[in-house]
């Protein structure tokens, strides 16, 4: 109990000093009691700190919140905690303007404030009577209707009757064509066959020292017109998505079963890239020479093509283009958008392999499905350029073409489809099945000037002048200053000769603007033709060919260019690095002389007439041993040994940017002013009978002349001309080497020219 009474007094003794001091601090309490409720009243804190929310804690909980609400933000979309894509998949099953999504419009729509629209395709006064105004309202309760789902119908029934042979039809024999000709169109169109892609052996006849009138077309895949379109539409669809980046040099490089594939010659040829076909099996065609390529990254195409600068060079064309929106989805592939976006986005982030499988997938459920089966050959087109593939892109080619075939397609997914295809086919050589493509989409699709210019370019590609100067008659009669027709119809005139009528639609072309018209090869042939004439003018369209990037020079304008290079007219042999070749050359200069008379006295057509437009008047002729790098066996037995001597010099026998050959000339001859196709390589010229007076050679603005048992060197992508107005024939023998400063890899990857 003691314990308790202390605890409440603690004893007498501390019961009184207890006592005393109670008064004090009971007075001291009851004041500080009344102090807190003064200061908790006026917003302050029993433990002495400020209380409440001032002015500034109220900004920082509200910075606080906001900050939190972005961070959660950032990880909804960095984590993909929400599909948007899904959501506005089955938002699209609800598109009532036909454009392919669902928005404000198509709300506006559903809730009764606007009426529905139609599209208005191009079709005749009756058609549009018997199918009803575009503007007419859809029955309530049914699916929108409109135009163009009619277009659709006749476009599928044309497709059917022209394209059903792609699975076990036989094609109609065109009247004006040769039947050899019309079934290896039939084997490349119908199975994407190699008939085109066979080359004839080599002869005598096949060579040419120039390459002034051919008109050439490169395969920049894969940035073209029909896949700008579809990434239009992908973007709209799904906003925020990005291609990955892709190391273009290690795709070049680091493939080891790379082939090149040389096709015959036409008059109009791919650029050199444009003949890289590519496989992953062995080459069995003996004709065919397997090499690894790819083009140095020092390389500089100088020359833009035409089909994708028309497409894709003009700021003004493409934003018209995307304006323009493309219809890619028909009704049924509206409701599957969200699986369909869903394959799509794994083709954008470069995960190529899965893509193909989910698109496969998607054709396996859905068998009619126009875009999933269009996903399908974007897929296999993408995974041949990863694989690098020839058998991979013809299947590619194959379902494009399936893609067009379908039920219920959508007009521009037809046109994209076979658009695409063929582009691909070009880019495998397959020009005659690529003709036949664009026969077929300018029969669906008639007023559609850029593809009447499309097939103009296909028919140049075989050789068929005279088809594509028609084509572009008639596009320049519907559209007389369509640029592009114009500049291709002045190179045709050009190529015909007709040197003086040329100009005007080379110049006007060029001066107009259009996309596909700045371009290299068309300053070249304006510059040439104005020469040929006397136009003074001439040089100043090469200058600005110059200043606009085409030619590296006024006087040096090839366009197979690589960057860094030293550029001179002319060469000594010290600086060239070859002089044991040189040495080699002049000491055995009567042997090579003798075998080359040899051949001319045989008379039996070994020397072949330059056949290039390259002379003004006169008689030149040549004698070919080596083309390309590769060595002409039948015209080395009429030369043995001076085909001997070359072999101990790869960097002459494996130049494949030059030739080897002998070069006869008469008396008369002038050769106009040309340059040669690239800078990659010099040119040497051995004098073997050289008359006393009256020949001569001038590179840019020197001139010199042969002398028997001596070689002149100089760089043939410089402007030369020559003059053989001696009494009796002057014979040289020309051997092209590599440039000395290009590395091993380049000359070892370099396309052949």
């Amino acid at each position: 109990m003691a314990p308790r009474k202390n605890a409440k007094g603690g004893g007498n003794s501390s019961s009184s000093s207890s006592g005393s001091g109670s008064t004090s601090a009971g007075s001291s309490s009851s004041s500080s009691s009344s102090r807190a409720r003064r200061e908790t009243k006026h917003g302050g804190h029993k433990n002495g700190k400020k209380g409440g929310l001032s002015g500034s804690s109220v900004f920082t909980w509200f910075m606080v919140i906001a900050l939190l609400g972005v961070w959660t933000s950032v990880a909804v979309v960095w984590f993909d905690l929400v599909d948007y894509e899904e959501i506005l998949g089955k938002l699209g099953v609800y598109d009532a303007d036909g454009d392919g999504d669902f928005d404000v419009d198509d709300a506006r729509v559903l809730l009764g404030l606007k009426e529905r629209s139609a599209s208005e395709p191009t079709v005749s006064s009756e058609e549009l009577e018997s199918h009803g105004a575009p503007g007419e309202q859809a029955p309530s309760g049914e699916e929108p209707q409109n135009i163009e789902d009619d277009v659709k119908e006749q476009i599928q029934s044309l497709l059917h009757e022209t394209l059903h042979t792609e699975h076990g039809g036989d094609l109609h024999q065109e009247e004006d064509e040769p039947t050899r000709d019309q079934q290896l169109e039939d084997e490349d169109f119908l199975t994407g066959s190699d008939a085109d892609d066979k080359i004839e052996n080599l002869e005598t006849g096949t060579f040419h020292e120039e390459t002034e009138d051919s008109y050439q077309v490169e395969e920049t895949a894969p940035q073209d017109y029909n896949q700008d379109m579809e990434e239009i539409m992908y973007e709209q669809e799904n906003p925020g998505s990005s291609e990955p980046v892709v190391d273009d040099e290690k795709l070049l490089h680091d493939a080891d079963d790379v082939t090149y594939q040389v096709y015959d010659e036409q008059v109009y040829e791919p650029l050199e890239d444009e003949r890289i076909e590519v496989s992953d099996n062995a080459v069995e065609d003996s004709n065919i020479i397997p090499e690894e390529v790819g083009v140095h990254p020092a390389e500089e195409q100088q020359e833009v093509p035409p089909e994708t600068s028309r497409k894709t060079n003009d700021p003004e064309q493409k934003e018209k283009v995307k304006k323009k929106k493309p219809k890619l989805l028909n009704k049924f592939d509206k409701t599957i958008k969200a699986e369909l976006d869903a394959a799509e986005k794994l083709r954008k982030r470069g995960k190529i392999e899965e893509a193909v499988n989910a698109f496969e997938e998607l054709v396996r459920k859905y068998p009619h499905s126009p875009r999933a089966r269009y996903g399908k050959a974007q897929c296999e087109d993408d995974l041949a350029e990863k694989r690098r593939s020839n058998e991979v892109l013809r299947g590619a080619i194959e379902t494009y073409q399936e893609v067009a075939s379908l039920p219920d397609v959508p007009a521009d997914l037809v046109k994209l489809s076979l658009k695409r295809r063929s582009e691909r086919q070009q880019f495998l050589g397959h020009m005659r099945g690529s003709l036949m493509t664009l026969k077929r989409l300018v029969q669906l699709f008639p007023n559609d000037t850029s593809l009447k210019n499309d097939l103009g370019v296909g028919y140049l590609l075989i050789g068929d002048n005279e088809n594509a100067k028609t084509v572009y008659e008639e596009v320049l009669n519907v559209t007389p200053n369509d640029g592009f027709a114009k500049v291709h119809y002045g190179f045709i005139l050009k190529a015909q000769n007709k040197i003086a009528e040329s100009i005007p639609y080379l110049k006007e072309g060029i001066e107009s603007g259009d996309p596909g018209t700045d371009d290299g090869r068309f300053y070249f042939h304006l510059g040439d033709a104005m020469q040929r004439v006397g136009d003074k003018e001439a040089y100043k369209w090469y200058e600005l060919g110059h200043m606009r990037g085409h030619f590296a020079s006024v006087w040096q304008r090839s366009l197979y260019n690589v960057k860094g290079l030293k550029a001179q007219p002319w060469w000594t042999s010290k600086e060239t690095g070859y002089t044991e070749l040189v040495k080699s050359l002049e000491r055995n200069w009567k042997l090579i002389r003798d075998e080359g008379l040899a051949v001319m006295d045989k008379a039996r057509g070994l020397f072949l007439p330059e056949d290039e437009n390259l002379r003004e008047k006169g008689d030149w002729s040549q004698f070919t041993l080596w083309q390309q790098g590769r060595k002409n066996e039948n015209a080395c037995k009429g030369a043995p040994k001076t085909c001997a001597l070359l072999e101990k010099f790869p960097e002459a026998t494996g130049c494949r940017r030059g030739q080897i050959k002998y070069s006869v000339m008469h008396p008369g001859t002038h050769v106009w002013p040309h340059t040669g196709p690239t800078n990659c390589r010099l040119r040497m010229h051995l004098g073997l009978v050289i008359p006393k007076e009256g020949c001569k050679i001038r590179c840019a603005n020197k001139t010199k002349t042969w002398e028997e048992g001596k070689v002149l060197i100089f760089d043939d992508s410089f402007e030369h001309e020559v003059w053989q107005d001696a009494l009796s024939f002057r014979l040289i023998f020309i051997v092209d080497v590599w440039h000395p400063e290009l590395t091993p890899q380049q000359r070892h990857s370099l396309p052949a020219i």
